[in-house]
């Protein structure tokens, strides 16, 4: 049996005690996890600040730069080691995972290492009162130790998108992955020190949230920063263990996005668009399509059409080239999953297509897959179409005006994303203006300039991550003022 250990300082140590680790496309133990224990989480903590005071705190930019380009080229020639990992651990398609979420990794250290570099700050001059001049100028410092918390659904992917820039800005980390997919955090370690990155500076302790790693880390004196990507009730607790030592805190949270589809789109582009929208990672991305908005006229032809796309989706198994649909994390999530089809049925939905779970006759029926799901005739106010899912399912409702479209959509304590499917490119930029959303796509989806903001407003989250985003919030900038 394969054995996960936490890594502090340096060294790999095993925890206070294991915990399983399943595969959910046939619900084998696949490895025991180390569960770091209280003491431990403070070794890690203590171990970055050390790494401040050391090698990684002297080092130049364009060194500690190079530093994270070698993490970088450690990732690529790893590449299968990181494939594999990530989809025993997630049940996500091979495909998937080495299309996006390794190649992402390896972009993110690029893209931050390149960034700190070339990123300048501001500096002003200025007349005094007595007539001489003064200069003002920013510099950019670490924040310290960052917490970082990262979630099942991409985690090596969200955990770099975290890590990069936090490096980048000469922090230490500790990393607490969830519990469900500790597999690829641990494999960075590895990448971490032969990429000569010094111990303490990148630490991972595994566990769960209360009494347990993460809950131990959030109220950790020490951490200077947290960072988390995650579901909104587990970023409200973080943010009130925060409060006690005033620590800044940056949220990726839910969403329940819409996609507004006006008659005039492209529709094949469309239906191919909203078919990625809905059931990439088995709906198991924060930026999925839970509701979909579509004008009257073409109503019932794209209905159908996303039915067919749904039902020629290939559920096979996550090694397998072919399969383009895994399973979700985990029975427990599943069983959140399968709570919504039942509680969709009581509301009053018309089912589409899916609403259960595939049999297959082999050990995949031990695991933890559901069915691509299509849902309408919902009212606006059922809870199917108010609260987040996150999984492979959709609800379809048609509107008459570009208004009523506007205000469905934004009917939402939940602000991530939504994405805007129309050929008119004048609509297109009025009706993206009007989504309270992080971010709106117009004629695409998940197509991402990592130097660009992304976060979300409402229940979705706090702050921005990419580009000179993330490096403000993982340095601390500090002005200076010469008279002169």
């Amino acid at each position: 049996m394969k054995q996960i250990q936490n890594y502090i300082d340096g060294s790999f140590v095993p925890g206070s005690r294991e915990f399983a680790d399943v595969n959910p496309a046939d619900g084998n133990v696949i490895a025991q996890v180390a569960e770091a224990d209280a003491s431990q989480v403070d070794q890690a903590v203590q171990a970055g600040r050390h790494a401040l005071d050391g090698e990684w705190g002297r080092l130049a930019i364009r060194d500690r730069a190079a530093r994270l380009h070698k993490v970088a080229d450690v990732i690529e020639k790893r590449f299968d080691c990181f494939v594999q990992a990530e989809v025993a651990d997630t049940g996500k398609p091979v495909s998937l995972a080495s299309k996006l979420d390794v190649p992402r990794a390896a972009a993110n250290f690029r893209v931050f290492a390149d960034l700190i570099r070339i990123s300048g700050l501001e500096s002003f001059q200025t007349q005094t009162p007595d007539g001489v001049n003064a200069l003002n100028y920013a510099i950019r410092k670490p924040l310290g130790v960052v917490g970082v918390i990262t979630p099942w659904n991409l985690p090596l992917l969200l955990l770099t998108w975290k890590v990069a820039p936090a490096l980048a800005c000469g922090n230490a980390v500790v990393v607490k992955p969830s519990e469900e997919t500790p597999a690829t955090a641990t494999l960075l370690a590895e990448a971490m020190h032969e990429a000569g990155i010094p111990s303490g500076v990148y630490n991972v302790v595994h566990g769960f949230g209360h009494d347990s790693a993460g809950e131990f880390l959030t109220q950790h004196p020490g951490v200077n920063a947290i960072t988390f990507t995650g579901e909104s009730r587990t970023g409200a607790a973080i943010m009130k263990a925060a409060a006690a030592t005033v620590k800044p805190v940056s949220f990726e949270l839910g969403g329940k996005n819409a996609a507004i589809v006006f008659a005039d789109c492209n529709f094949e582009e469309t239906v191919n668009g909203l078919s990625e929208a809905i059931f990439l990672n088995t709906g198991q991305v924060c930026l999925c399509a839970e509701r979909v908005y579509v004008e009257q006229k073409i109503f019932d032809r794209l209905l159908d059409a996303l039915k067919k796309k749904a039902e020629t989706l290939n559920l096979g198994w996550p090694g397998d080239a072919a399969t383009d649909f895994g399973p979700l994390i985990s029975a427990q999530h599943r069983e959140k999953v399968l709570s919504y089809f039942q509680l969709a049925k009581e509301e009053g939905a018309t089912l589409i297509t899916g609403g259960g779970t595939p049999k297959f006759g082999d050990a995949r029926d031990h695991g933890f897959y559901v069915q691509p799901t299509i849902y309408t005739g919902l009212s606006e106010s059922a809870r199917c179409v108010k609260e987040e899912i996150f999984g492979p399912v959709c609800h379809v409702a048609a509107f008459d005006s570009e208004e009523e479209a506007v205000a469905m959509a934004n009917d939402t304590k939940y602000g991530l994303a939504a994405s805007v499917w129309t050929s008119d490119l004048k609509r297109g930029h009025r009706v993206a203006r009007q989504m309270n959303t992080g971010i709106t796509w117009v004629n695409c989806w998940f197509l991402r300039d990592l130097r660009t903001p992304f976060g979300g407003v409402g229940l979705s989250g706090i702050g921005r991550e990419g580009g000179i985003h993330s490096l403000n919030f993982y340095s601390e900038l500090n002005n200076i003022c010469i008279r002169l």
